[in-house]
């Protein structure tokens, strides 16, 4: 039971459980899935795993410091997704809008992920 208790065991659990929910929607409705969806996964997945090591480094480096941790997170997490977009779109694509909405939908979940993990962890990290 402690290996499902890991948060990245939880987090690939996660990943690949969202992975067949995309599938499954481009499978039954194309139409709302962009093409570039897997590529939109990969990024938001190995970047968000990136973010949260080193969340989880930062920490225990610096426990004193979560809220600052927290904000370098989130503006690094809002950032690089910002970047991820314009360099997307930036080429010329067809169907922005319904990349901009697939990005966005995948990056809710993935943040609505991120708030049950800190939810979780409050207990561990309150002194």
């Amino acid at each position: 039971m402690t290996f499902l208790s890991n948060i990245h065991v939880r987090f690939w659990l996660f990943s690949l459980g969202l992975g067949l929910i995309i599938w499954v929607l481009q499978q039954v409705f194309p139409v709302i899935v962009h093409p570039k969806i897997w590529e939109i996964l990969i990024f938001l997945v190995l970047f968000f795993f990136f973010i949260q090591l080193l969340n989880s480094f930062l920490l225990k480096v610096l426990p004193d410091s979560f809220f600052q941790i927290s904000v370098l997170a989130m503006v690094l997490r809002l950032i690089g997704s910002l970047v991820f977009i314009g360099v997307e779109v930036w080429p010329g694509m067809e169907n922005i809008i319904l990349f901009i909405a697939d990005f966005f939908a995948i990056f809710l979940f993935y943040l609505v992920f991120d708030i049950y993990a800190f939810l979780a962890n409050l207990r561990p990290i309150s002194k």
